[in-house]
């Protein structure tokens, strides 16, 4: 007995580094989302720009990019040209601009550009806790009848726009989720929760 405690230490060490050793081995992108196959939450949140109050069923009922923002992320700053360019591509996009200052937005969508059909100011964050957010920037796609198919966590560039949210977004205008979803790899479907 006494010869085991004299082990015990290195035995604690040896389980301490087996569970870094595994955490390290985590990608930190993959962060599943609960909401993934579920609608969008229901919400009632003022337009940034001109203050009237907008609702989920304001959303368009067509496939749509759901993007979290804020103007103190400074990621949402090197993501921003991204969305721009695909919302003149034609690609709709709605914002949530999460826990920010209503002047300080409208600001940076007049000097960066505006990409989004209409932003919501999530002043308090519930729409984004509703929606699971861990931070801005995250990015949804929503299906014509208001569903999350997809959520990305991180800037969406044209790498994460062509390898992961393009192919559903492009089947998604011609097709319901139920009819192509059973022919989608494992390894996009997994990158997409």
């Amino acid at each position: 007995m006494a010869r085991l405690k004299l082990f015990l230490p290195l035995i604690i060490f040896a389980a301490l580094a087996l569970l870094f050793w595994r955490g390290l081995s985590l990608n930190p992108q993959d962060m599943p989302s609960a909401l993934v196959n579920k609608p969008v939450p229901e919400f009632a949140l003022q337009d940034v720009e001109s203050a009237r109050e907008l609702k989920k069923a304001d959303l368009p009922s067509k496939p749509l990019l759901l993007n979290v923002w804020a103007t103190w992320c400074i990621s949402c700053r090197v993501e921003h040209p991204y969305l721009n360019k695909l919302a003149q591509e034609g690609v709709p996009i709605v914002g949530i601009n999460l826990k920010d200052d209503n002047a300080a937005a409208q600001q940076w969508l007049e000097k960066f550009h505006d990409p989004y059909l209409f932003s919501v100011a999530d002043v308090e964050g519930r729409l984004a806790l509703d929606l699971g957010v861990f931070g801005a920037p995250e990015t949804f796609l929503v299906d014509a009848g208001g569903t999350i198919r997809c959520k990305h966590v991180g800037v969406v560039d044209d790498r994460v726009w062509q390898t992961k949210l393009q192919p559903l977004y492009e089947k998604l205008q011609t097709q319901p989720w139920d009819e192509f979803s059973g022919e989608l790899s494992d390894s996009l479907l997994s990158r997409c929760r």
